[in-house]
């Protein structure tokens, strides 16, 4: 895989011409710091020997290196695609770390080569994260390799990474133009045209297919050469300024058969390409290289083709830097696609990372890199070993000197050790501490239960959110407002005081009893903490206890051997709220109100009567003053203070005075009524209630420990 570089130089050395970009990453900007763009003395045609070739090469690469002298800065070079390998596959979901394991067989099985006699890399193309996953291999033959390398080496050129030119010209798509490939499908084909050959590359977002068509801009000169008997040079030079030529119908005309035949063989491998892959609609063909420069071949592939066919005269995301030629710089676009690929994989910024770089350079590259570190790492070495002998000679000399104080430091070491030990038999009861701990803090684990229960019944009481109607009254008894809270009848004002809320726990709801005694609460508690134990006993302790106890003493504590169902809760008793809880962690345990477990009791607010505590005020009314007397009048029920008077104690109001107790009625002689029963008649002011009911904890703890919940307020 590429590593990133802030400057890298992309070469690609075609039949025609040495292409080099040098490009640099000035944040997320590719800027164009270098370029050159080279001729060979002649045209690296088929009739050309492999001597000639090797020194018109040579030649090339000695003018590159004198004009721009790259220095130690990475250099990545391609590989024509006609000696190249690429293809894609989709795994079986499998372990990231198993992943390169799986892609080396699965190479084994798709390169149709030896594997001892090619260079190889392969590219996760999906997400990391997806289960499934698509791999990209790549690979090419030693020797084309080597061959490649060896021009290079003959300068003292230094390359850092080899890769297809297909592979390239995907690199560029992807992030020239994102738009052109942001589907998986709808597909551009890039199709390069080169002197020998035309590689064309079907690119989509997260795939590439590649087709290399066995002709090129040659051809079309060898077509002009045979049909007017010129040779090779003479008939490229006519080729070139064929459009201004006089004989320029005869020159086209030649040409018309290679037309047909190159755009025959794209239409083909378009054709094929879409069959095998019949999701995929292809929408618009970039055409580059070279061979775009011959007039009318764009025109002729896009009327070929029925497909948008354009040719790019500038790079969308690559700026030209100050000093560059921007004029010439884009003479040469058509050119330099492969190469702006190659630069972006150098920078790090492309798509495909593939490095097809034996692995035996990469190691020797490595290796020289690291050389000038080991080389500071020997003198660094070698300083400190002569400081160390210093320093020994130092410390000897101050060793004689310091027995008394080596005395003493064993006596501080004996006094450390000694605190460490104490320290570890501490530590060593860490454990036993916060197990200690925890269980004291599990009293006060659910220690906000019980407030939230009593906000929720207090809630529950009328107020100006249940009873808007009566929002006025609640307002004014809120602020005091005696007169404002009278001015509603007493009949007629719904209010309740709460006089009396009792809540305690309770491990089982249906053993649960009301108004039952704390003593009774506790003895309930015992028994189910006896019994909690006793789950937790193996069977040889159970045996123990049947030979203890008797036969049936196990089984009888728990039950029968069978753990009925609890329903952990809360008994409520309220004096004064009949209401029901909801949107709450509690439910009415049981759903339906059996009398066990909900009940309701109410009676007129009469003092001769068994009724709850807080209910109203006493109050002392005087008899009536004997004729001739004067009754106080400061009292707006012509009670007074109690004393030797006779008189009847009433409840009223604690807030409005008003009378609450019932009132025996008085005949028209001022004698107690009474009704047929012969029971006196009494006036009705006002009630009391008894509400009784369980709420089930809906979230309680499973453990009836005794820190489990709270018990009782």
């Amino acid at each position: 895989m590429a590593a990133a570089s802030d400057a890298v130089w992309a070469i690609h050395l075609g039949n025609n011409s040495l292409k080099a970009l040098h490009l640099a990453a000035v944040g997320d900007v590719v800027q164009v710091i270098g370029f050159d763009h080279i001729p060979h003395g002649k045209i690296l045609a088929s009739g050309v020997s492999a001597a000639e070739r090797e020194e018109l090469i040579a030649i090339t690469l000695r003018q590159f290196v004198q004009r721009n002298d790259p220095g130690y800065e990475p250099i990545i070079i391609s590989v024509p695609s006609q000696n190249s390998f690429a293809r894609f596959v989709t795994l079986p979901p499998v372990e990231a770390k198993r992943l390169p394991e799986i892609v080396r067989f699965e190479a084994a099985q798709q390169i149709p080569f030896d594997m001892s006699e090619i260079q190889w890399d392969w590219q996760l193309m999906s997400d990391p994260d997806s289960p499934e996953k698509k791999v990209g291999l790549f690979a090419i033959k030693n020797d084309v390799v080597n061959s490649a390398l060896e021009s290079f080496e003959r300068e003292e050129l230094q390359i850092s990474y080899v890769q297809m030119a297909p592979m390239a010209l995907y690199n560029y798509l992807l992030f020239d133009r994102p738009d052109l490939a942001s589907s998986d499908k709808r597909a551009t084909v890039i199709v390069n045209i080169g002197a020998e050959s035309t590689d064309m590359v079907v690119c989509t977002a997260s795939g590439v297919w590649q087709r290399c068509i066995m002709m090129g801009g040659n051809a079309f000169t060898n077509a002009i050469a045979e049909t007017f008997k010129l040779s090779f040079e003479k008939a490229e030079k006519l080729k070139r300024t064929a459009p201004v030529s006089k004989y320029a119908r005869q020159i086209f005309q030649a040409m018309r058969p290679v037309f047909t035949d190159w755009s025959g063989e794209v239409q083909r491998s378009l054709g094929f390409y879409t069959s095998s892959n019949p999701d995929v609609k292809v929408t618009r063909v970039v055409a580059m290289g070279g061979g775009t420069k011959l007039r009318g071949l764009v025109k002729y592939l896009q009327q070929t083709l029925q497909l948008p066919v354009e040719k790019p005269d500038a790079f969308k995301r690559l700026a030209v830097a100050p000093g560059v030629s921007a004029a010439k710089f884009h003479e040469n676009v058509s050119d330099f696609g492969i190469v702006y690929g190659l630069g972006l994989q150098g920078l790090g910024m492309a798509r495909i990372e593939s490095n097809l770089l034996p692995s035996s350079i990469a190691r020797s590259q490595a290796w020289a890199g690291k050389m000038k570190y080991f080389i500071g790492a020997a003198v660094m070495l070698l300083i400190v070993s002569g400081m160390c002998l210093a320093r020994v000679a130092l410390d000897h000399a101050a060793y004689a000197k310091g027995a008394d104080w080596r005395s003493r430091n064993q006596s501080a070491i004996k006094q450390g050790q000694d605190a460490t030990t104490k320290v570890g038999g501490i530590q060593e009861q860490e454990t036993a501490f916060k197990d200690r701990m925890k269980k004291n803090f599990e009293w006060f684990r659910y220690r906000e239960i019980i407030p939230q229960l009593s906000d929720i019944i207090i809630s529950a009481l009328p107020n100006a959110q249940t009873n808007p109607d009566q929002k006025a009254l609640y307002e004014a008894f809120a602020r005091g407002d005696v007169e404002g809270v009278k001015r509603i009848p007493r009949p007629e004002r719904k209010q309740l005081f709460l006089t009396t809320l009792s809540i305690y726990y309770s491990d089982d709801l249906d053993k649960a009893q009301f108004r039952a005694s704390a003593l009774m609460r506790r003895d309930a508690l015992m028994q189910d903490m006896q019994m909690d134990e006793m789950e937790g006993y193996d069977d040889d302790m159970m045996r123990q206890l049947e030979e203890m106890y008797g036969p049936g003493y196990a089984a009888e504590m728990l039950g029968g051997g069978a753990q009925a169902t609890k329903h952990p809760g809360f008994v409520v008793i309220l004096e004064g709220l009949p209401a029901d809880v909801n949107n709450s962690p509690f439910t009415i345990y049981p759903p339906t109100k059996d009398a066990l477990h909900f009940k309701l009791e109410k009676g007129p607010a009469d003092p001769d009567l068994d009724i709850p505590r807080g209910v109203g005020e006493w109050f002392f009314v005087p008899d009536p003053p004997a004729p001739g007397t004067t009754q106080n009048t400061n009292n707006p029920f012509g009670m007074g203070m109690m004393g030797t008077q006779n008189g009847t104690w009433i409840l009223i109001d604690p807030m409005t005075q008003e009378p609450i107790s019932t009132e025996t009625e008085k005949d028209r002689y001022g004698n107690p009524a009474f009704d047929s029963a012969l029971k006196p008649k009494k006036t009705v002011r006002d009630y009391w209630f008894r509400l009784q009911f369980k709420l089930e904890w809906k979230d309680a703890p499973k453990s009836a420990s005794p820190a489990a919940a709270p018990r009782m307020m």
